[in-house]
C-alpha cells in the first residue's frame, strides 16, 4: 500500500470514515480538507449496480453543470465549408477537415480537450479511432459530439460552459469532476445535483437490483469522504 504523506494523514483526520455524510456536509469538507497549493478539483465517484461486461448496461451520456467545472475546455470541430466557418464564430479552438486529421495521425496533436464533428466528416475522422479512442476523443453520438452543421454554434457553446461527458469504468465505477474548491458550496450542490439527476435518468434497463450502490466525494488528492447515497439521490437543483 502507498506511504501517505504527512499532509494527507493530517486531512484525514477530518473525516469519520466510519460516516456517512450528508452531501452538503460531504462538499464543505472536500473543500476543507483539500491541502494542495492550488484549486483542487472536487470529484464524485458512485459505484454502480451494472455489468460492464454486458454492452447493454454500460453507461456514456452527458450532464450539463449549472456551474461549469471551472477548467477551461478547448474545442475541436471536425468541419469544412459553412458548417467549419460558424464553428470559428462559436469560439472553437481547432477547426479543419483532411488538414487537422493529418496533424493528428502524423504529429499526433492532442491538445485539445473535446472533439466535435459533423455527420459527413465521421467518414474521414473514423480512421483515427486507434489514436483519438483510447484518449477518450472519438466524436461520438451518444456524447452528443457528433452534431449537424446548424447545431454547432449551441453544441460549442454548451461544451464551453459546462456540459460533460461521464462513463463508466471496466468495474462499473464513475468518476466525475463537479467544480473546484473555490466555488461557493451551493455552487458544488446544484452541480452534484444536475450528476445525481443524469446518472439516475441513464439507468440501463438491464442494470439489476441496487442501481447506486456508494457516492464518495474527494477533491485532488484529497481523502474520500462516504456520502449517503440516499440523500445524493434525492439532490435537487432547486
Amino acid at each position: 500500500m502507498a506511504k501517505r504523506g504527512k499532509k494527507y494523514l493530517e486531512a484525514a483526520k477530518k473525516v469519520d470514515s466510519n460516516r456517512f455524510y450528508s452531501p452538503e456536509e460531504g462538499l464543505q469538507l472536500a473543500k476543507e480538507t483539500s491541502f494542495v497549493n492550488f484549486d483542487a478539483t472536487i470529484e464524485t465517484h458512485l459505484r454502480l449496480g451494472i455489468d460492464p461486461r454486458h454492452a447493454d448496461q454500460n453507461i456514456r451520456t452527458t450532464v450539463a453543470l449549472p456551474h461549469g467545472t471551472g477548467k477551461t475546455v478547448r474545442v475541436l470541430v471536425f468541419a469544412q465549408g459553412d458548417a467549419a466557418r460558424a464553428a470559428q464564430q462559436a469560439g472553437a479552438d481547432y477547426v479543419g477537415s483532411d488538414d487537422i486529421i493529418t496533424r493528428i495521425d502524423k504529429e499526433n496533436f492532442f491538445d485539445f480537450d473535446i472533439a466535435i464533428a459533423t455527420p459527413e466528416m465521421m467518414s474521414k475522422v473514423g480512421r483515427l479511432g486507434r489514436k483519438l479512442g483510447p484518449r477518450g476523443l472519438m466524436p461520438n453520438p451518444k456524447s452528443g459530439t457528433i452534431v449537424p452543421a446548424e447545431d454547432l454554434p449551441q453544441t460549442i457553446t454548451e461544451v464551453r460552459g459546462g456540459r460533460v461527458e461521464f462513463r463508466n469504468d471496466k468495474t462499473g465505477l464513475l468518476h466525475v469532476a463537479i467544480g473546484k474548491c473555490s466555488f461557493s458550496l451551493d455552487q458544488l450542490r446544484q452541480n452534484m445535483a444536475a450528476l445525481m439527476e443524469a446518472v439516475k435518468a441513464a439507468k440501463p434497463s438491464g442494470a439489476k437490483g441496487t442501481y447506486i450502490k456508494s457516492v464518495t466525494l474527494t477533491s485532488t488528492m484529497g481523502p474520500g469522504i462516504r456520502v449517503n447515497v440516499q440523500e445524493a439521490q434525492a439532490m435537487s437543483l432547486g
